[in-house]
């Protein structure tokens, strides 16, 4: 299992919506189990992610907690601004 944060300029709801993109049926193809406006929950290929936004006076910390999507992850924090 994978922990990882970062922090991130953009909006908590900006986040999820590139998060969705990313991860999604319009992405990898994962199924979008759980979404609201701080986190989002996906299952498939044998695994799942998990993102979290928090937001603080300066941006925002993005968490993400994954299973078997490990590099996936990696490459979505990369391309997150």
């Amino acid at each position: 299992m994978l922990r990882i944060s970062k922090k991130s300029k953009l909006s908590g709801a900006e986040v999820i919506k590139e998060a969705v993109k990313f991860f999604g049926p319009e992405g990898y193809g994962l199924k979008v189990l759980e979404e609201d406006s701080c986190c989002v929950t996906f299952e498939g290929g044998g695994g799942g992610v998990y993102v979290s936004v928090t937001e603080e006076k300066k941006g925002n910390t993005v968490d993400i907690e994954a299973r078997e999507w490990d590099f996936q992850v990696k490459e979505f924090l990369r391309k997150l601004k």
